[in-house]
């Protein structure tokens, strides 16, 4: 859009003959109540809203229709959800991650980070939201803002999500609402409790008013299935060994390296198990006053704190990837190949591990604002806005042990099912047939530490020229930073070298394996593991001494966690938001210039020459942001809507510090460095929209969308030795890995972009049409179509092929659908909810062409009865089915990772004073 055009839009307004409507005043305020209460309320501020924007209502006060913020937000159409352990985590908008959207608290710009399992994105050190941080009932509205205004902070391509908490000017009195809920999952098969509590009143002619909530929760979850660590071609970590046999193939065949050509086999095929134990408390805050008709003052706060304890298992054929004494003295005896995946083999001399993980984890959230507005005459307007917020992530423990068996025999796999099948060859449950020594063994201890902080302050102001055009104007500073640090142990593989009884004395059995699992008769239902409690107390590995001493900056492995970065992000904005009429026509709308400086300053410790040192990067840039949105009301119900912007979204943060890391874990190489100099994405949008109002309960639209991404920040990654990787070979010492080990390295990269575009369609409708008890019923659906054609580099090389692929993370369909039926005292609703599978990486490690997550559809049900006026029960049913997480390497749909987390039972009462 050009500087012109928006000219030319604020020169139309001076014409405006429309009156505008004037801002409510807090003792206006409707209490809504009811699923279909929070649905009118919320079709009624979308249809005033001039962008494009969606709302999310709670049902009444401290009930959120949802647990989870997640959850809710993907009944919004153009939003999918991905979950970690059996919860929403993270979201997406119209294909664009989590990283492409802002999420504010109360106004603020916040980030939350929690820490989970590999499989479900591990540690989140970046930009992306994780919205199970916080329990629903802390707040009472969401919104999504899909197109910008000048207004609105820049930083997102996909949406500026707004979370709003609950203040006491929101009611016209005193409030005090309790609940308290019992929760069973039934595969953990336990029941843990869920506690709220809001409280609120005014005083001095509901001049002064206060309020506080809390939020107390357990949650005991297991997550069960198998973990392949992708797969591999036959040539990879030195080849099988030349006895190998395989009908129709040649040894040169199964050990071809080309990985256009080769055979490919699982990695480390394993069954793993994750018992997970999370406490969640929220708290907020807040307190109003009105000094004066003209004054509103507010003070926001916020806390939350999640601690979460994750017990692991898992059993594994570490041998096929590992190099040496490994993988090159396994014999392929016989096998299956289907199209060049090698799906059964039968293998002797194969190492295997079992393997105890622990881990405590702990996140802490705190936010605090002043808001102040100010009426200086009928026609000016200020507003001040001051805040800060942390998000402390802490991983003070982090240890694995293992138990390591070589060259077993009679060892299979199969794979002709999605569940493998795999028969080890020997008594897993054996202490005798278990070793521990140094060389092969590990000890892993690797405590960490994650800090986001957020410093904001807004001032802008609004004058009234008159009744159809106002002028905004403001300024907006923002500071982030982020500290990140991590320990390990100078060598992981010296480990004391147990007996057979050393070794059954610090062992237990893992059992109950495989409940739900929905595989092959035979899977084994349990194995020995280390009893990492046992083991820690008779060779106290946390002494920090010894054997078990840890290092941080003067270990190679180590010194990738330690990062900093510091942003600064400094705008300024001038818009104009108009009413007037157009062909007779009532329009209104708004559009503005919003100019950004952006400051980064980032550390990471790096190869200077042969020798690892602490480096820095700074840069500066700036760019200026036109955005314009315009709502005609075509009719009394038919709104049309017309938005254009250009919108950034900055790199991930920790992309940008200049430092790289080598990990090493067992049979996985890898060494990933950031980029400070990466540029931001940049794109030009634009939307349309046509909704149709029939009733205030009731919307009908279809909305077009399209993006012209100018660069997309790609993790490149790439196979490649680690001695042309131009690093010190010193890194590898006290590690089990050689110069010549094969390392997935990645690095974010500037690629060329591409074009987004698709279209969402929104039904909510009561039918309050149909006869009698029928009226009662009412629908929600919406679908949305997302397409994009990103060319990927394979290689920074000029000239090196590229790969035409969608976004990262974009699922083309996605669909949600909601069936509600509601009176005066009962409520009963369930929901479906699709997505379609998407790409995790392209290309993916090992050759193979992608990665990504098959499609999943979720079932839901609640209902709740008024036994009366105050007090409430209710029950809900999450992922009714079971849904498994299936993820996948390759175009060929190898399987990567495919486990689930069971059913989750809810009930509860609630009572308000």
């Amino acid at each position: 859009m050009s500087a012109a055009s928006l000219v030319a839009l604020l020169t139309m307004t001076a014409t405006t003959t429309s009156a505008q409507d004037a801002p409510p005043a807090e003792d206006d305020v409707v209490v809504v109540t009811g699923f279909r209460g929070s649905l009118q309320s919320a079709i009624s501020t979308k249809r005033n809203e001039s962008g494009i924007v969606d709302v999310i209502k709670a049902e009444d006060i401290a009930d959120f229709p949802d647990l989870n913020l997640a959850e809710s937000l993907q009944r919004v159409p153009g939003v999918a959800i991905t979950r970690a352990n059996g919860e929403g985590r993270q979201i997406s908008v119209r294909g664009l991650g989590s990283e492409y959207t802002r999420v504010r608290i109360n106004g603020m710009e916040a980030i939350a980070t929690t820490g989970g399992t590999v499989n479900s994105g591990g540690t989140n050190r970046t930009r992306g939201f994780d919205f199970n941080m916080f329990a629903s009932e802390l707040f009472n509205s969401l919104s999504v803002r899909k197109s910008a205004s000048a207004d609105v902070e820049e930083g997102s391509l996909g949406a500026t999500v707004d979370l709003q908490t609950a203040r006491p000017f929101d009611f016209k009195g005193g409030q005090l609402v309790v609940s308290a809920q019992a929760s069973y999952n039934d595969l953990a098969r336990d029941v843990t409790p869920r506690f709220t509590m809001l409280a609120s009143q005014r005083w001095a002619d509901g001049k002064l008013g206060a309020l506080a909530s809390v939020a107390y929760e357990k949650r005991h979850i297991k997550e069960e299935g198998a973990n392949i660590t992708r797969w591999t071609y036959g040539g990879a970590n030195g080849g099988f060994n030349a006895a190998s046999t395989l009908p129709n193939y040649t040894i040169a065949q199964i050990n071809d390296t080309n990985t256009a050509t080769a055979l490919y086999h699982p990695r480390i095929p394993s069954y793993v198990s994750y018992d997970i134990e999370s406490e969640r408390l929220g708290l907020t805050g807040s307190f109003q006053m009105r000094p004066t008709e003209q004054t509103l003052i507010t003070i926001d706060a916020l806390y939350s704190d999640v601690k979460t304890t994750r017990d692991e298992a898992q059993f594994q054929a570490i041998g096929l990837s590992r190099a040496g004494s490994g993988k090159p003295q396994t014999i392929i005896r016989d096998g299956v190949v289907e199209g060049r995946n090698l799906i059964y083999a039968e293998l002797d001399n194969v190492d295997v591990r079992t393997q105890s993980a622990w881990d405590e984890l702990e996140t802490e959230f705190s936010q605090v604002s002043l808001s102040v507005r100010h009426d200086f005459t009928d026609r000016l307007r200020g507003t001040l806005l001051l805040g800060t917020a942390v998000s402390k992530f802490s991983n003070p423990v982090s240890t694995i042990v293992t138990f390591d068996r070589a060259n077993t025999q009679d060892f299979s796999y199969d794979f002709r099912s999605r569940m493998p099948l795999i028969d080890w060859g020997f008594d897993v449950k054996d202490p005798a047939a278990w070793t521990m020594n140094t060389g092969t063994s590990e000890v892993r201890i690797r405590p960490n530490a994650v800090t986001n902080r957020f410093d904001s302050a807004q001032m802008g102001a609004e004058y009234t020229v008159n009744d159809g055009l106002k002028i905004k104007a403001g300024i907006d500073y923002r500071k982030f930073a982020l500290d990140s640090e991590g320990y390990y142990r100078t060598s992981e593989t010296v480990v004391n070298t147990l007996s057979p009884a050393d070794l059954a004395n610090v062992s237990t059995q893992y059992t109950g394996f495989g409940r739900g699992l929905d595989g092959p008769d035979g899977v084994v239902t349990g194995w020995l593991r280390p009893d990492l409690q046992k083991f820690a107390d008779l060779y106290d590995i946390y002494c920090n001494c010894g054997i078990y001493a840890l290092t941080g900056t003067g270990n190679s492995s180590a010194r990738g966690q330690f990062i900093t970065v510091d942003e600064a992000d400094l705008g300024v904005y001038v818009m104009a938001e108009f009413r007037t009429s157009l062909f007779g026509k009532p329009i209104r709308g708004d559009a503005g210039l919003r100019h950004v400086q952006t400051e980064q300053h980032s550390g990471g410790y790096a190869a200077v020459g042969s020798t690892i040192k602490w480096v820095e990067a700074e840069r500066t840039y700036d760019m200026t942001l036109p955005s314009a949105n315009l709502a005609m009301d075509v009719s009394d119900d038919v709104l049309l809507r017309v938005s254009a912007a250009q919108t950034i979204a900055r790199p991930s943060i920790s992309s940008l510090t200049p430092g790289g890391d080598v990990a090493i874990q067992g049979a996985n190489r890898g060494f990933s460095s950031g980029n400070p100099f990466i540029e931001p994405t940049k794109s030009n949008n634009v939307d349309l929209s046509l909704e149709w109002y029939p009733t205030r309960s009731s919307i009908y639209a279809v909305g077009f969308f399209y993006k012209e991404i100018n660069t997309f920040v790609q993790t490149l990654r790439q196979d490649i030795p680690f001695n042309q990787l131009g690093l010190p070979d010193s890194l590898l010492v006290g590690t089990t890995a050689t110069p010549n080990d094969i390392f997935a390295v990645s690095q974010p990269i500037n690629s060329p972009g591409g074009e987004l575009k698709g279209m969402e369609l929104n039904i909510q409708r009561d039918l309050d049409f149909l006869p009698g008890w029928a009226s009662h019923f009412g629908v929600l659906f919406n679908y949305t179509f997302v397409d994009s054609n990103i060319e990927y580099l394979t290689s920074t090389t000029p000239g090196a092929p590229t790969i035409n692929e969608t976004l990262v993370g974009l699922s083309k369909n996605a669909a949600n659908f909601t069936l509600y039926y509601e009176t005066e005292k009962f409520s009963v609703r369930g929901s479906v909810a699709y997505r379609e599978g998407y790409l995790t990486a392209v290309p993916s490690n090992d050759g193979n062409s992608v990665a990504g997550t098959n499609a999943t559809t979720n079932y839901d049900i609640s209902a709740s009865y008024n036994l009366t006026p105050k007090f409430k029960l209710s029950i809900e049913g999450i992922n009714l089915t079971d849904e498994f997480n299936d993820q996948y390497v390759d175009a060929s749909n190898r399987l990567h990772v495919r486990t689930h987390t069971g059913r989750q039972f809810f009930l509860s009462g609630r009572y308000s004073f």
